[in-house]
């Protein structure tokens, strides 16, 4: 499940960063409005959650943004306008769920949680294709019954295939997905985790498609 945090304040953002990612989100992080907007419109995001008195653009004109573009993706307002009428005109601007600052962390991913829910149709303690089952959560994997251990990192990028089983990812998206944007990667890391994971579980987990990328194998119940 991949993130975008929108958020002006250091310390909130730092704070939210730690948290989202020890709950097993993908998460990037920007800024201010502009950057927020452009985000959206070139980056596949499950959820985003929306600071509204950001620098540059408001947080309302980036949802407003986002849903003239007709992207459906779920919006979380975080803000401290605490007042009904701003409540009010957020949820009528397009966004799923409004929370006040300061917040507890464990309501914010309650939230985020049955926002995934309802973007899914699924729950998102579990995903399941076919023999293969992963557990967010806690990170669990299970091939045709039995437990299998990866690491972060490979389990990452196996629920990012396993989400959207027929489609194709090449090496830079799933280097910007594991890695966030402008960090320094190794150029064979994708190709590295993709043969952790045929080995641990089976060689058809992961198929190639020359000259593209990879995709979810075909995996028979």
């Amino acid at each position: 499940m991949r993130i975008l945090l929108v958020e002006d304040d250091p310390l909130i953002s730092q704070g939210l960063l730690v948290a989202l990612r020890q709950a097993h989100y993908l998460v990037e992080h920007v800024g201010d409005g502009v950057a927020a907007v452009a985000a959206v419109a070139d980056n596949p995001f499950d959820l985003m959650v929306l600071d509204l008195g950001l620098p540059g653009i408001d947080g309302t004109e980036v949802l407003k943004a986002a849903r003239r573009a007709g992207n459906p993706i779920p919006v979380l307002i975080l803000s401290a306008r605490d007042a009904m009428r701003d409540r009010v005109e957020g949820l009528d601007l397009g966004a799923d769920d409004y929370l006040v600052k300061p917040f507890e962390l464990d309501e914010l991913l309650a939230r985020l949680r049955v926002l995934a829910r309802r973007r899914t149709g699924r729950l998102v303690n579990q995903v399941q294709v076919g023999a293969l089952k992963l557990e967010p959560e806690r990170l669990g994997v299970q091939w045709q019954g039995q437990g299998v251990e990866l690491q972060r990192l490979e389990f990452m990028l196996l629920l990012q295939l396993a989400e959207h089983p027929q489609r194709v990812f090449n090496r830079a998206q799933l280097e910007e997905l594991l890695y966030g944007w402008g960090e320094g990667v190794e150029s064979n890391s994708i190709d590295v985790h993709v043969h952790h994971l045929r080995r641990k579980i089976t060689p058809a987990v992961i198929k190639t498609i020359r000259g593209v990328g990879y995709r979810l194998g075909d995996l028979a119940p």
